[in-house]
């Protein structure tokens, strides 16, 4: 009798878990087809990591390595968040910023793309790192706390030569970090600048008086940027 009186009472959990599931199944079917912006592709991405089974695992506090890897994406769309409302204070200043943009013909995408007014382009790329470690630089490579993390930013560098040569002008990369213990000035890494998150309105400003990169029409640039590297939307060939 016992045994009948769990398998029943499990079978009602499941009942009840499939019904809540039903509801949020339609939601993200919605936010699939609504959700642009800052942070788009990596909340889509944990969205598409929380199957069903996920999510189940998750209301019965079971761990999976699906949903540790779902968590890091919603992390890393959080910091994308926070750097969008950094950079609002520059577009009232007259800067284009466009968030989330697709690389054409490529699963990559931009985290954001920042035209100044002088018609310089800068490519901000958020990384969500743990604050337990520091980030550091020693011997030519990148490290959070004794992990190297060079790598992790061949990403940026291809993201970099693919936007200047579709809008036909330099691209000055920046790696924003979100977390980390790191210099207040920031780091270099071979001529890459790698700053923390709170700095980024400050950096750009300043790198921008002193760039020795060509002006170009900053309105035109941004029409292009538009037109080739559209928003990013969910299920889009990148």
């Amino acid at each position: 009798m016992t045994g009948l009186v769990h398998t029943l009472l499990l079978a009602a959990l499941l009942a009840f878990l499939a019904s809540r599931l039903g509801v949020w199944v339609r939601i993200r079917s919605w936010l699939r087809t609504r959700h642009t912006g800052a942070g788009a592709s990596a909340a889509a991405r944990a969205r598409q990591l929380r199957t069903p089974a996920v999510r189940i695992a998750g209301l019965l506090n079971i761990p999976t390595q699906r949903g540790r890897q779902a968590q890091r994406w919603e992390a890393g769309a959080a910091g994308e968040r926070r750097t969008a409302e950094r950079l609002r204070t520059l577009e009232r200043e007259g800067w284009t910023v466009l968030h989330d943009r697709a690389l054409p013909r490529s699963r990559a995408n931009l985290d954001h793309l920042v035209i100044s007014p002088t018609g310089r382009v800068y490519l901000p790329d958020t990384k969500r790192y743990s604050s337990q470690w520091p980030l550091t630089v020693a011997n030519g490579r990148l490290y959070h706390g004794d992990r190297d993390v060079t790598q992790r930013l061949d990403g940026l560098y291809y993201e970099t030569r693919e936007t200047a040569s579709i809008l036909g002008v330099p691209v000055m990369p920046l790696v924003v970090m979100d977390g980390p213990p790191m210099p207040e000035n920031g780091l270099s890494l071979d001529g890459l600048r790698i700053i923390p998150a709170h700095r980024l309105r400050e950096e750009l400003r300043a790198v921008d008086r002193a760039c020795s990169l060509p002006h170009r029409s900053p309105s035109a640039l941004a029409h292009t940027a538009r037109r080739e590297l559209p928003a990013y939307t969910q299920g889009a060939r990148r």
